[in-house]
């Protein structure tokens, strides 16, 4: 424990992936809320559409490889972190997740802040927002376990550049700090380490966690 906490490159990499997660999860909350709450908006035009198009996309995947094509051929993200950070943004199941948990909120409280004279936004940060505190915490749980724990997106992306290694890919390379078993001590060390963040997350959103997502599977 004492080589793994005294190297720098292991707090570099838990930095990084700190930043880089609690960003990924906060925006990605602003952006699939919103987009969970206009799916279920009646006046909202084609949303039927658009809700297709997002459930069909959990039905195919492309894979790894057109991915790395379009990010590094398309919009020149090799050694950027972004490659990485974007996908964190949005995921078609916690969009269709949020969607339905929006069903069990009645329109009427929608057509009430219109009537007072409210605008869309202030609709949905003072009324709609308040209510969706349990499909919040899930979301926030799930997309905080996906950013700490994503790997492979990281070590395609940031191979050839050690500052930009995110934690996961860092306490991989712990084993190259020693010889034999002791190189597996050492990564076991750094493993140990690396999973106290999402305990902490575990501890404090697991009240809502099962509330949100039972509520998010089932309504509608």
């Amino acid at each position: 424990y004492e080589m793994v906490l005294q190297g720098g490159a292991i707090w570099k990499s838990y930095g990084l992936t700190i930043t880089m997660t609690l960003t990924g999860t906060l925006v990605g909350l602003g952006i699939i809320s919103m987009t969970g709450y206009a799916l279920q908006r009646k006046d909202f035009p084609f949303r039927n559409v658009i809700s297709f198009y997002i459930y069909f996309t959990t039905l195919f995947s492309a894979g790894l490889a057109p991915y790395y094509l379009l990010m590094t051929q398309t919009y020149k993200l090799q050694d950027n972190y972004l490659a990485v950070w974007l996908p964190l943004l949005m995921s078609s199941w916690l969009i269709i997740l949020m969607k339905n948990f929006v069903k069990s909120i009645p329109h009427e409280i929608t057509e009430s802040g219109k009537i007072d004279g409210a605008g869309d936004m202030k609709i949905f940060t003072a009324l709609i927002l308040p209510m969706l505190k349990p499909i919040l915490a899930t979301i926030a749980l799930l997309s905080f376990r996906q950013g700490w724990n994503e790997y492979i997106l990281p070590l395609v992306f940031t191979m050839t550049n050690d500052k930009l290694r995110p934690l996961t890919v860092g306490v991989n390379m712990l084993k190259n700090a020693g010889d034999g078993t002791a190189a597996w001590n050492i990564m076991f060390a750094g493993a140990t380490i690396s999973i106290v963040p999402i305990l902490i997350v575990y501890c404090c959103f697991s009240r809502f966690f099962m509330g949100g997502l039972t509520a998010g599977a089932v309504k509608g």
